[in-house]
């Protein structure tokens, strides 16, 4: 029997008779855990597919690899752990049909076992303690809207083990996903269950369901509390309560009717009582009124020991809180998870990169000769004082000088490198810097729109989230550059971002990975992105921080506990006026003695702006080199991966005749392409090191032949003009006809035109018909033949 028989006639009956898709609850199915990594030209890795997946109640127990029945039943044992491990299932079978092998992957304990467990049977192996939450949060099926969404293995797992801590009494709860994971999407889901198994604090108490929860997500961003808004729209309308300052200040107070409530940290700290004095809306809220908080992006400030945003958490410290974050823990967020305690699942950027649900991206370094900049005499300074004999940084420009010779290069630079009609986003140094380089774009565009390029940053208001919105929408055009400050570096849903362009430097590592995650979401025919980097933003791929796993959570210094215990005393009341907030008469702050403004306006004043001599302007320079995605989660310099490669060739071929051997077939070659794909080596990146060595118009097979031989390049139309008697001399006039069709498609496009795949559309191309084709060359098997003979001569 193969596999597809042995599934279909021992294992399938098997599971049925223990229970398997008969007992209620119970599924076995088949799961894509992951598409596979994205490799260029619209293909990607194999696929990590699980024979069988057991589920019962909504919890997958265990997976099933299955092989057809002459192999060894322990042959698939290695990927069903794997399987497991990743989807969570506590066991992991082996089976041939006829033997079954089975690992519990909680104890380490393995061997052979006669038949398998029923549904009740596995469910009481995986839990041994009973937990009525578990089993009602698992009866309520995932909102597929419609059967068009599924949970990706880690939103399931993420949501499973987010239920689990709520199931278990705990209140506090961190999940750790890399940005473009779809974290709204899995507190969607988790509010889902809540909502309809009628957990509460009180049914929490008394173990039974009872009232619908009520349910906060709480975010620093409009834009972010809306995107939510709209995403629960799956929700009886009447369930979902907005609460915005327009809202209060149209009925008078705070909104109660709801179930799942959204807002921003901002609106409720804002707020005035009745007399008019300062009261933060969220204290007309009981402490205890929301059952459960959700914390989006809660790394930014919610969490901080010193932030007035801590100050709501701790006033609604009965509710179970949920954090969202997508940054490990690091220095700069300590607090979070000291405050949350360790994630109950991490997903990392590099996992989702290497199983496909995240964009790879490449990273464009380029440095000009105005990096930095001392000033000589023959320079013009148009405004400010400048320093003589001061090195002018990356950290300077566009805060304390200006050259605007210098920021009209860099945009030169990277708007002849992209392609003008992708989306990108510009970071720049400061909100005025972001004005001057919109400008500076919208001189030098291709297109017409009046609106090609806008700045999107908080002193742009309501325009600013219009355009916005237009360029997060797929179906529009325009805008299609947007430049930012800081406002855009996190919470941006748009998809189809293919150039991240940085001009000003990125001091936090946090804020790096947000920034690399404005481009990872996916879209179709979107095989990588690419990050223009004039800051050396890089060098944070070299740090042992990057993509690391988040540290262990530390005690609190006062309580030992974690998360901290420590009582928060209110803030006390004036000693003057014993009134809180302070209602004592103030004497007017005195202007500037410089400027006579209140704000002082020095510093703006201050800013340097000089004008480049005509010489200097007219020979400014820059250099620029490519780095790739590695499977190990970091760039590597294009001499890197010429070195890696070259140490990995001796897997494929031992010597050239061999490699020639192989290249010269399409079946062989195909295989070939496939083995490099998967360790990392995508026609992408070996088309872009052809490039590097002066061999863009060359065979990948010549990129092959120099990092491995040092043999020199030739180009494919030198390669067909040198062989092209070898290859017509076994041929008639009619099929030299179509030969040199072929061979010309192949010099303009390069070898993936050899690809059999590629024969029906040639001939289409060629003679527009089948028939027409086989009136002229013969039997459709013979065109086969030719076009997969002549190849073994072109090389």
């Amino acid at each position: 029997m193969n596999e597809s028989e042995t599934r279909a006639e021992l294992i399938d009956p098997a599971l049925k008779s223990a229970g398997w898709g008969v007992v209620d609850a119970s599924r076995v199915r088949r799961e894509v855990i992951a598409p596979g990594r994205l490799q260029g030209g619209g293909r990607r890795a194999p696929s990590d597919i699980a024979d069988y997946v057991l589920i019962y109640k909504g919890q997958k127990l265990a997976v099933i690899e299955a092989k057809k029945r002459a192999l060894p039943v322990t042959e698939g044992l290695a990927q069903a752990k794997r399987y497991a491990e990743r989807l969570q299932a506590r066991f992991a079978y082996s089976t041939n049909g006829d033997g079954i092998y089975r690992v519990d992957l909680s104890t380490g304990e393995e061997g052979r076992v006669y038949g398998y467990p029923s549904p009740e049977k596995l469910w009481a192996e995986t839990f041994a303690e009973q937990n009525d939450w578990r089993e009602r949060f698992g009866a309520v099926p995932f909102e597929d809207k419609g059967g068009f969404w599924e949970p990706r293995y880690y939103q399931h797992n993420a949501i499973n083990q987010a239920l689990e801590s709520v199931a278990k009494g705990d209140d506090r709860v961190l999940l750790t996903l890399a940005t473009g994971t779809g974290k709204t999407a899995i507190a969607f889901q988790i509010t889902w269950k809540l909502f309809h198994a009628r957990w509460s604090l009180s049914a929490r108490e008394s173990g039974e369901p009872g009232r619908r929860p009520r349910i906060l997500f709480l975010a620093d961003r409009n834009i972010l509390a809306n995107q939510a808004f709209n995403d629960f729209s799956a929700f009886p309308q009447d369930a979902l309560v907005r609460i915005d300052p327009e809202t209060i200040r149209k009925k008078g107070r705070v909104p109660k009717n709801g179930s799942i409530f959204f807002t921003i940290f901002q609106t409720f700290m804002t707020g005035r009582d009745e007399s008019g004095e300062v009261a933060p809306n969220f204290g007309d809220y009981p402490p205890d009124f929301f059952d459960f908080i959700i914390i989006d992006e809660c790394h930014r400030g919610g969490a901080n020991d010193e932030g007035n945003w801590r100050g709501i958490l701790n006033y609604f410290s009965p509710a179970v809180q949920l954090g969202l974050t997508a940054t490990p823990k690091r220095e700069h967020n300590a607090d979070t998870y000291a405050y949350f305690g360790e994630p109950v699942y991490i997903y990392s950027l590099k996992e989702g990169i290497n199983d496909g649900y995240l964009t790879p991206f490449k990273v464009r370094q380029i440095a000009t000769t105005v990096d930095d900049y001392i000033y000589t005499s023959d320079d013009d300074v148009v405004e400010g004082e400048i320093e003589e004999g001061r090195r002018y940084t990356e950290l300077d420009f566009n805060r304390v000088i200006e050259i605007e010779a210098r920021e009209k290069y860099r945009v030169r630079v990277f708007m002849d490198q992209i392609d003008q009609q992708e989306k990108t986003l510009v970071f720049c140094a400061t909100q005025e810097h972001a004005l001057a380089v919109r400008d500076l774009i919208n001189r030098m565009k291709t297109s017409k729109d009046p609106h090609y390029c806008e700045r999107v940053t908080a002193d742009d208001g309501k325009d600013g989230e219009r355009f916005l919105r237009q360029f997060q929408d797929n179906e529009k055009a325009i805008p299609t550059v947007l430049t930012t400050s800081q406002k855009l570096s996190t919470g941006v849903d748009a998809r189809n971002v293919r150039n991240i362009v940085l001009m000003r430097p990125v001091n936090s590592m946090i804020e790096f990975k947000q920034i690399i995650g404005r481009g990872t979401r996916l879209f179709d025919g979107k095989d990588y992105f690419t990050i223009y980097d004039f800051v050396k933003a890089y060098e944070h791929f070299n740090d042992p921080e990057w993509d690391g796993e988040p540290l262990a959570p530390e005690p609190c210094a006062h309580c030992n506990q974690t998360p901290c215990q420590c009582l928060v005393e209110p803030p006390k009341p004036c000693p003057e006026c014993e009134q809180r907030p302070c209602v004592c008469e103030k004497a007017p702050p005195e202007p500037c003695p410089e400027c006579h403004e209140h704000p002082c306006v020095c510093q703006k004043k201050k800013k340097v702006k000089v004008k480049l001599a005509d010489g200097k302007e007219r020979t400014i320079q820059h250099m620029s080199a490519t780095s790739f995605w590695s499977p190990d989660g970091k760039p590597m310099s294009a001499a890197d991966f010429i070195k890696r490669l070259y140490g990995d060739f001796p897997t494929w071929f031992a010597d050239e005749d061999k490699l020639r051997e192989l290249w010269s077939r399409p079946d062989t070659r195909k295989k070939l392409i496939e083995g490099l794909e998967e360790n990392g080596y995508g026609l992408e990146q070996l088309q872009a090191i052809g490039k590097a060595i002066d061999a863009s118009k060359s065979d990948i097979y010549d990129v092959l032949a120099y990092i491995a031989f040092n043999r020199p390049p030739v180009t494919r139309a030198e390669r067909v003009e040198s062989h092209r008697e070898d290859i017509f001399r076994h041929y008639d006039y009619r099929q030299h006809e179509f030969l040199k069709f072929v061979l010309g498609h192949y010099v303009e496009r390069g070898v993936s035109e050899l690809d059999p795949d590629k024969l029906p559309q040639l001939i289409e191309l060629k003679y527009h018909t089948v028939r027409d084709a086989v009136a002229e060359l013969g039997a459709v098997k013979d065109i086969r033949n030719v076009f997969v003979g002549f190849q073994r001569n072109l090389y």
